[in-house]
């Protein structure tokens, strides 16, 4: 195992003569939480998407544990380990939250599961599902069908649908995105306990979550990187503070 997980070497993204990222030099440190925060329009989420593949890079290049993956198909660089939370978690809507999981299960598992769909092999997906419900406190919406759960439980769902495919790294883009106060604590505490044995990178706009969660913090600017360091540094650097002048203010994360 390597002590970074993940690095990127001069990532770069050019749309019609636009650079949206440029030249980043990015280092997750294995078992870390690590945030990549930026006023609005940074890169943020153009770097995610050439992490997991969405988009090719202009130049530059991606290890995985070691191993250069620019150039790998998708599900390739998901297979090591590699997952983002979205990716895979346009739940099922009009399944319930047990059945989701399962779903997910046998995505890891392949399609054997498919065609001899004994009872006995759907009931040691459940025993698993149901402890993996258990890990993100939704054991009593098992049986809810998906599209009548509370907006900020659905988060939790997709995180443990993600968990079903046993990352090495998980990526959050927004966790706590539109959420209220009860339903962001909730998601802290649960991205607390998954990152038990596993690295997380994550995006995230709210800045009271990134300091109090995050090992350590990447900051954007225009595609660039423009300071990285724990929350403390980076919440007092000049530049910083400067960047974020006029979008979010960095100095009150409690907004």
């Amino acid at each position: 195992m390597s002590e970074f997980i993940l690095e990127t070497r001069g990532l770069t993204k050019e749309f019609k003569g636009f650079v949206a990222v440029s030249n980043v030099d990015l280092k997750v440190r294995t078992g870390h939480i690590h945030a990549l925060i930026g006023p609005n329009g940074a890169g943020k989420t153009t770097v995610f998407n050439l992490l997991t593949k969405f988009l090719p890079p202009t130049a530059g290049s991606i290890l995985f544990d070691g191993k250069d993956v620019t150039r790998e198909a998708p599900a390739v660089t998901a297979r090591r380990g590699m997952v983002r939370s979205f990716q895979i978690s346009a739940t099922f809507p009009n399944l319930t939250v047990l059945e989701n999981v399962r779903i997910g299960l046998q995505r890891r598992l392949g399609t054997e599961f498919h065609f001899w769909r004994s009872a006995k092999s759907l009931d040691v997906l459940n025993d698993e599902a149901m402890a993996l419900l258990e890990a993100v406190d939704l054991t009593r919406f098992a049986d809810t069908v998906t599209a009548e759960m509370p907006y900020g439980r659905k988060r939790a769902l997709e995180i443990a649908t993600t968990l079903a495919l046993e990352p090495r790294m998980l990526l959050l883009d927004e966790p706590t995105q539109g959420m209220g106060g009860e339903d962001i604590a909730r998601v802290v505490e649960l991205i607390r306990k998954v990152s038990a044995n596993r690295t997380i990178l994550m995006v995230e706009h709210n800045l009271s979550v990134v300091a109090n969660l995050c090992d350590r913090i990447t900051v954007l600017t225009r595609g660039s990187v423009l300071a990285e360091g724990s929350y403390a540094e980076v919440s007092k650097n000049p530049k910083v503070l400067e960047a974020y002048v006029g979008s979010d203010d960095i100095g009150d994360a409690h907004h």
